[in-house]
């Protein structure tokens, strides 16, 4: 079955907060600590979505006129505009970005890394447009293990679906999932005084049915297999996956960690 990871981010930047989003606040919050990134630093966010990162960065940093962003997605940059009034925010990608060299004190990707058509073209990028000595920094899904949203969905499709799942699982097929890959793609870039480690957030749903309506909405990777099923076998991963995460009848939480890589230019 071929993928389309790109076109599963055309989707409603609405579906977006409501499935992978929802973890997109704390994890933003967790990555700029991590960065080090305080009042008055000039930033970028690559790859912004519908702006959960920047609006975290343009409160940090105390002025949204020094928070930029940009997104492939024109839907997800305009949402991102209308959440953080203010930033600059463009259309684009990572492997061209459209500034200066040596024009930001932190350049900052959330959950992005493994979508760049060249991830190392893309890194290489937010090094040259970081001045010297700013933070590069990403963050990254542990998808064969941690982010037990993700690595139940893809069990429950593998269960139900057999190979055309396995083939998709982003566990097995997204490169830079794990530390040792994640490093390199930095080191290799020439980023100085790299760093790699976990953390962990949560996030919190009503019932079921408050997590699986987002997945139907055929957002990522996940919701665009999950779309590509015909209705009998859609309602059996339904049904798997509930089973997975332990048939919850009412409000629940799910962990979710992320690998964070912070390097210096």
């Amino acid at each position: 079955m071929p993928t389309d990871d790109l076109a599963s981010f055309r989707t409603s930047p609405e579906a977006y907060d409501l499935h992978i989003g929802r973890y997109g606040p704390a994890l933003a919050a967790a990555l700029v600590e991590r960065a080090g990134v305080g009042p008055g630093a000039r930033v970028l966010d690559v790859g912004c979505g519908p702006g959960a990162l920047t609006l975290v960065l343009s409160g940090v940093v105390g002025e949204p006129a020094l928070v930029a962003a940009l997104d492939p997605s024109e839907s997800y940059a305009g949402a991102c505009r209308v959440r953080v009034p203010g930033a600059d925010v463009r259309v684009g990608t990572a492997e061209a970005l459209p500034f200066e060299a040596a024009t930001f004190d932190a350049v900052l990707a959330q959950l992005v890394v493994n979508f760049m058509a060249d991830a190392a073209a893309g890194v290489a990028e937010m090094r040259r447009v970081a001045g010297a000595g700013a933070v590069v920094a990403a963050t990254v899904w542990d998808y064969a293990a941690g982010m037990r949203l993700l690595r139940g969905f893809w069990d429950a499709a593998i269960d139900v679906e057999g190979e055309p799942a396995r083939a998709l699982d982003e566990g097995r097929r997204m490169r830079f999932c794990s530390p040792e890959e994640l490093g390199r793609l930095w080191r290799d870039a020439g980023l100085a005084d790299v760093e790699v480690g976990p953390v962990v957030v949560s996030a919190a749903y009503r019932d079921f049915d408050d997590l699986w309506t987002p997945i139907e909405a055929g957002v990522a990777p996940s919701g665009a297999f999950c779309v590509s099923l015909p209705p009998e076998r859609r309602a059996a991963l339904r049904s798997r996956l509930a089973e997975r995460l332990g048939s919850p009848g009412g409000p629940f939480r799910l962990d979710a960690r992320a690998w964070v890589v912070v390097g210096r230019a």
